[in-house]
This record gives structure tokens, sequence and C-alpha cells, in this order.
């Protein structure tokens, strides 16, 4: 299906929240491309800032090292949701973000308060500059970031199917391990006190245990083009 053509229709903003697992950075970014709207991966902005406090060896352990230095680097991400980039001091950190010692940390660092309003502003202003509209995605999109977003949606999934996923990610990896690594963080980042991971009263919650990936981005795709109809 070719883009619809952005300068035809009316801007806007969707927030698309869940946790790992259920197909949020896949379908974001194909909604978005389909669409002709920009992309925010603010999960990549988490991941940036924990690899700098690790590279530059901040104790995660310490939240009041982790708010004393929330401010230092300069984190910069593109909104092309066919090539979305980080980089943190004028470095590429697409690849590194992913690495498990990175996965491992970012619970903790994400929930230092001073951390979250530092990328919270980040993520306001990339929306609010995105002429066209834009699809961001995360954990508490429609509760924090942007309660105003046009549509919300929450994608939700089985831990079971969600481990499987994400073990076929991370190409052969224990599902049952990777099952109990799922849930331990949804508890750290739903059970933090500070924006935690939770769907919005007027969001609309899609399962997509059973669904493909294409089936869960045409039913997207719908909700947005409904919703643009009605502005």
């Amino acid at each position: 299906m070719e883009s619809t053509d952005a300068r035809t229709t009316p801007a806007v903003i969707v927030a698309i929240d869940g946790p790992s697992g259920t197909g949020k950075s896949s379908t974001s970014k194909a909604v978005a491309a389909q669409l002709g709207l920009s992309y925010l991966d603010t999960g990549a902005q988490y991941r940036a800032i924990t690899w700098w406090m690790v590279n530059n060896g901040i104790d995660i352990a310490d939240p009041a090292s982790i708010a004393d230095a929330a401010g230092k680097p300069d984190i910069v991400s593109g909104t092309d949701p066919a090539a979305p980039a980080i980089t943190v001091d004028g470095t590429d950190v697409a690849g590194p973000i992913r690495t498990q010692e990175v996965t491992s940390k970012v619970s903790a660092v994400s929930a230092v308060p001073e951390v979250r309003a530092r990328i919270t502003e980040l993520q306001r202003s990339i929306a609010s500059a995105a002429g066209q509209g834009i699809v961001v995605e995360g954990r508490d999109i429609g509760t924090t970031v942007l309660p105003d977003a046009d549509l919300k949606i929450f994608l939700t999934a089985s831990p079971e199917a969600r481990a499987a996923r994400r073990s076929g990610e991370l190409k052969g990896a224990d599902v049952a391990a990777t099952r109990e690594a799922l849930i331990k963080r949804d508890t750290a980042d739903s059970t933090r006190k500070t924006s935690p991971l939770a769907k919005a009263d007027d969001a609309v919650e899609v399962d997509t245990s059973d669904l493909t990936l294409q089936q869960v981005i045409e039913c997207v795709v719908t909700l947005v083009e409904e919703k643009r109809a009605a502005k």
C-alpha cells in the first residue's frame, strides 16, 4: 500500500504503549511508514542514557548518582521509521544499546525521576516538532508523556507469546528464561513510583497474542485512519 499523502490529511499524534514482546516497535514503525508519519522509539532513549551511564562509570545501584548525571549526555533521536537512529554525544549507539548489559540495567536507570523528567521533555519536544504527525511508542506515552495524544493504543500479549517472540529476536535464547526476564521487567516498570507502565483510561487495548504482525499493523492503521477522518 502506498503511503498516505501527509499534505492532504490532518496531523495526528499516536501513542502506542505496552510491555516488551507485544510487537510495539515493529507495529509502530510499519504504521508510521505506511501513513507518512514520523516515528519515535522512546525506549531507545532510555537505553541510550543507560548506555552512557554504564560507559561513564556511574553507579547504577545509586539513584542519586544517576540523578546527578541525568542531564549530561546529549541524546539525539531520528524520527524516520525506515531508519530510526539514535546518537549519544555524536556517537551512533543503535547497536550498543541493545546489549544484555544495557537491557539488565535500563529499568533501574529509567526509574529515577530526574532521568524520566529529562527524557520526557525530550520526547515532548520531538512530538511537537513533527508537523505531519508522529507515532510514539513506549510505556508511559498515553498516561504521562502525551496525555492529549489524538489516539492511544495499548498492546498486550500473553507472557508465553511475548517470550516466544523475544527469544526468537535474540536468536535462540531460552524461552523460559526470557519469560522470567520479561515478567521481572514488567514488575519493575509497572510498580515504579514515577510514570509506571500502565494503560491510559482512554486507550484502545489490542491483544496481539494470536495475531500476526501484519494483522496488528492493519488493526492499528485502521484506528489511525478512523481518528484522522474524525478530525
